[in-house]
């Protein structure tokens, strides 16, 4: 094979698209139950000796680092769940080339634990919020843990953790009246507000087209409280659609399920197991635990990502919305069969 220093950090797979954005699961557990993505009473789990180590995750992450990744995001599962992450945080963020380390969290451990992933050198923080109503929240996530959550919030800010981000998952007649009131709180806190459709992925075995909150509507309650809201023009390839309010405010909806962007997306997902998922709709991943147990050499990881990366085709979501009697992505047998078609295993 060619010798490392001939691949180009700028690789294309065949739709022209750079690998520069890996999300990373570093676990399948979650101390929540959403709705949206663990709406079931039982689940399979991975088995724990196939679980990648710290350092194998690190590892990893270098190799991705050097195919031109610069920027990774850790999810789970609940990412906090998983012990000494912020030991882990430390290893990815003493890589120069990782220019955006960040995480996703549902927020109710991020109290304890934001004053170490600060000091470990994590960037930014997005926490999971889809209501401000205590007792919705219950009713959503099957947990009385509203109250950590804000105070997960407020302690992240207290610590310097900066741009941090609030996602929520609108769902028709669930918490599609508090756009606003989200918004209000997103001021409040200096924390930019995402709106996100509500996906068929992986998981959503409670998923229909009609609980979907798309983004047309989404603008349209806004407008009406607000006024005008200008497009940000922006040339990325981030999954939010950024918009900014007559006061400046600046918001953003993933509109992944009416709108996809599958053109633009720059993202793989790595599952805490070592599976490489090209999309979030894909069905098969690629093993890379084994290789890297086994004493594969670098070079030989290195052509696997290169050469899988180069012949992408996916567009799962675009391929999703051309279905025109669209259903659950995936049934629950077939999600005990292989847990790793999960949303909390694959990471969002």
């Amino acid at each position: 094979m060619a010798h490392l220093t001939e691949y180009s950090p700028t690789f294309l797979d065949t739709l022209s698209r750079p690998l520069r954005n890996l999300r990373l699961s570093v676990t399948d557990r979650c101390n929540l139950r959403c709705q949206y993505c663990m709406p079931e009473e039982e689940y399979v789990w991975l088995p724990r000796k196939e679980i990648l180590t710290l350092e194998e995750v690190s590892g990893l992450v270098d190799i991705f680092a050097e195919l031109g990744v610069n920027k990774v995001r850790l999810t789970g599962g609940e990412p906090l769940v998983r012990r000494d992450l912020a030991a882990l945080v430390r290893m990815i963020a003493r890589n120069p080339q990782i220019k955006d380390l960040a995480i996703t969290t549902n927020g109710i451990l991020l109290a304890e634990a934001a004053q170490a992933l600060h000091d470990a050198g994590l960037h930014r923080v997005t926490v999971s919020l889809d209501t401000l109503r205590p007792d919705r929240f219950t009713a959503l996530t099957r947990k009385d843990s509203h109250a950590k959550v804000l105070n997960g919030i407020k302690t992240a800010g207290q610590v310097g953790l900066k741009e941090l981000k609030i996602d929520t998952v609108v769902i028709r007649g669930v918490n599609e009246d508090e756009l606003v009131d989200l918004l209000e709180f997103g001021k409040q806190i200096s924390a930019e507000v995402r709106f996100i459709e509500y996906m068929d992925v992986g998981g959503a075995t409670l998923w229909s087209m009609d609980k979907v909150f798309s983004r047309a509507e989404i603008l349209e309650v806004l407008t009406r409280q607000y006024g005008y809201i200008e497009p940000v023009a922006a040339v990325s390839a981030a999954p939010a659609d950024r918009f900014v309010l007559p006061d400046g405010t600046v918001f953003g909806i993933v509109a992944s399920t009416t709108t996809p962007f599958c053109s633009t997306c720059d993202r793989s997902r790595l599952t805490a197991d070592g599976t490489w998922y090209l999309c979030l709709y894909a069905q098969h991943g690629i093993d890379l635990r084994s290789p890297l147990r086994s004493g594969a050499s670098k070079a030989e990881i290195i052509s696997t990502i290169v050469s899988v990366w180069t012949m992408r085709s996916d567009r799962g979501a675009e391929e999703r919305k051309e279905i025109r009697s669209r259903d659950v992505l995936v049934s629950v047998d077939r999600l005990r069969q292989d847990p790793r078609l999960e949303m909390h295993t694959r990471g969002g």
